[in-house]
């Protein structure tokens, strides 16, 4: 059978293999059942569900004719390293940077960079992430960066009660 899509056939391949990442590392885990759902319960469905899709997508593109036949263009590595980039920012900003040192030597490299919080994090983000598109409208993304900090924390920290960094460490003291 030929492929009439490559974009909508690597898609879908990409969401099984997700997917089946998901449910595999579930079963980790107690699964339980609907009424008692255990902690690989919602990681072991949505894999699932991710699966499906992926199953779905692939057999469009199997399917149906596309007009150019989706080929897949050059990778766009500014966006991919942007959209990293901004995640690994994020994660630091939440974290900070400890005190690491190489295992089997007494070497120690103490970067120190304490946590920042996930106010800081979210516009940290927000601003990389935002360098990924075409445009980039400073106050466009500190209106969004606002929002979505002021929703996180509603959400996180109100809602849910999650216990981890708000603000600056060396703030909070």
């Amino acid at each position: 059978m030929k492929i009439k899509s490559q974009k909508d056939f690597f898609a879908g391949l990409m969401f099984m293999i997700v997917g089946g990442g998901f449910a595999w590392g579930a079963t980790s885990y107690t699964i339980g059942d609907g009424a008692r759902m255990g902690p690989g319960y919602f990681p072991l469905m949505v894999g699932i569900l991710l699966s499906i899709v992926g199953v779905a997508v692939m057999f469009q593109s199997l399917v149906v004719e596309t007009e150019d036949g989706g080929k897949i263009g050059a990778f766009a590595w500014k966006p991919l390293g942007f959209i990293i980039g901004a995640n690994v920012i994020f994660g630091i900003c939440i974290g900070g940077i400890p005190r690491i040192a190489i295992p089997g030597t007494q070497i120690a490299i103490n970067i120190g960079l304490p946590s920042m919080g996930l106010i800081v994090g979210i516009y940290a983000l927000t601003f990389v992430a935002a360098k990924a598109g075409e445009e980039f409208n400073t106050k466009e993304v500190a209106i969004l960066a606002t929002i979505l900090a002021v929703l996180s924390y509603v959400a996180f920290i109100w809602g849910l009660k999650l216990q981890f960094p708000v603000w600056p460490s060396f703030l909070t003291r």
